[in-house]
């Protein structure tokens, strides 16, 4: 028997010219209920979870690698094409613009088949050849699987990006890619509408 763990809703990638990157989840789903939480990588490389509980937080560094948790209130809000963020010392407010090629195509496929496990285990070799760093399985922390099923993809068109108050710099590439994980997000900041399936145990999902 292995605990399954079910969280849908957005991520969002976002580089500035500084050489900080953020990455944003917003789960409209998941065991947790509706939250926002935000992964942080520093142009040195230092890695940090905003998460807004003890307990979220908990979840997310047994699956992820950080080298710093906090615990603050995490606001996140999409909507009418833009995206406002407030975690802590992060501020982001950014524009969402037109739909990826990628992101037309993945609306093509049916969605059960788009975050389906199987496929989206069967379909990982492929993933970062569309998207460089991104992949859609691998193992994560605690002896975990997970699965990235990403089902639409925005480009953000622009972003002013705030730390500790101080502006920065411009929307630029996620780039080097975030490590946190087996996966990183597309180098040109995005949105994608995903669901990530985390499973506990070493077999894939059967279901």
């Amino acid at each position: 028997m292995h605990n399954r763990w079910i969280f849908d809703g957005h991520i969002a990638g976002i580089g500035t010219s500084s050489g900080l990157r953020a990455v944003v989840g917003m789960w409209q789903s998941s065991p947790f209920g509706s939250f926002a939480d935000v992964m942080v990588q520093h142009p040195s490389g230092h890695r940090l979870l905003l998460a807004p509980t003890q307990a979220i937080a908990e979840f997310i560094s047994a699956t992820y690698r950080f080298d710093d948790v906090q615990v603050v209130d995490v606001r996140a809000v999409l909507a009418d094409r833009a995206l406002r963020v407030d975690a802590g010392p992060l501020a982001i407010r950014a524009a969402t613009g037109r739909r990826t090629l990628l992101g037309s195509a993945l609306r093509v496929l049916p969605h059960r088949l788009a975050v389906h496990p199987r496929w989206l285990g069967a379909v990982s070799p492929l993933a970062s050849l569309v998207a460089p760093g991104a992949r859609t399985f691998g193992t994560a922390g605690s002896g975990r699987l997970e699965y990235y099923g990403v089902s639409d993809l925005h480009h953000v068109r622009s972003a002013v990006v705030s730390w500790d108050g101080a502006d920065a710099g411009a929307l630029a590439q996620v780039l080097p890619p975030v490590t946190f994980g087996f996966s990183s997000v597309p180098p040109r900041p995005s949105i994608a509408r995903v669901r990530t399936t985390v499973v506990e145990g070493q077999d894939p999902v059967r279901r």
